[in-house]
């Protein structure tokens, strides 16, 4: 479990979040299309419109990063990280989450050490256009809500720009970590936790950055899944 402390912070930092999508551009992968039968499940956490456009219109949804994780995954999205929500899957892509209930971050860090596998994207200055005001519950949030879930998994997230980065985006955020293995100059951070693997990456928009952008999502997913 959680220190007490972490959880007494979380609690009055964090406000009930849960949330769904956002969209990008990019290109099939056509080495990396399953067969429906043969796909693993993906558990879809994210603040972005990727899953529904902005107006959660039925007809307004989907997005290039949608489809290309429709190549490789059967992708259920969930509103929460909390362990109801995590029951039975062994894979999680956070891209750019809400705040999540201090009770869910503890669920969160339990099912990694129980074995689960996350990739976080963690934007500490998210740049992506939004039709709506700032302040509107349908915006995605300005910068990730780390109310210590990073540090509890030795990572600290930056407002440095990392450099040496592997994909364009305009405002990435920068990873320390002595207990992490950490890439790129400080973009990528892959971590042990307990059983399972968190990988944090300090950005989000690099989803909107085309077909690089997209590979490196899929190729974090893939790495993950490895024994």
């Amino acid at each position: 479990m959680m220190a007490k402390g972490w959880l007494a912070g979380a609690a009055v930092l964090l406000a009930a979040g849960g949330a769904v999508a956002l969209a990008v551009g990019g290109r099939p992968d056509e080495a990396a299309i399953q067969a429906p039968a043969k796909r693993s499940t993906l558990a879809l956490l994210t603040s972005l419109p990727l899953v529904f456009g902005e107006s959660f219109a039925l007809d307004n949804g989907g997005s290039p990063v949608l489809t290309r994780l429709e190549q490789r995954y059967n992708v259920v999205p969930i509103g929460v990280a909390d362990a109801a929500s995590l029951r039975g899957h062994k894979l999680v892509l956070m891209a750019h989450p809400r705040a999540q209930p201090a009770e869910a971050l503890v669920e969160l860090d339990q099912w990694v050490r129980d074995g689960g596998r996350v990739l976080l994207l963690a934007d500490p200055m998210l740049s992506w256009d939004s039709a709506q005001p700032i302040g509107d519950p349908l915006r995605p949030p300005p910068a990730f809500a780390d109310t210590g879930l990073l540090g509890h998994w030795g990572v600290e997230l930056l407002a440095e720009r990392a450099e040496d980065l592997p994909v364009e985006t305009p405002s990435p955020g920068m990873l320390a970590s002595k207990r992490c293995k950490v890439a790129d100059g400080g973009f990528i951070a892959r971590c042990k936790v307990g059983k399972g693997r968190a990988t944090i990456i300090a950005d989000a928009d690099f989803l909107n950055g085309g077909p690089k952008g997209l590979d490196l999502m899929t190729s974090e997913l893939a790495r993950l899944e490895r024994p």
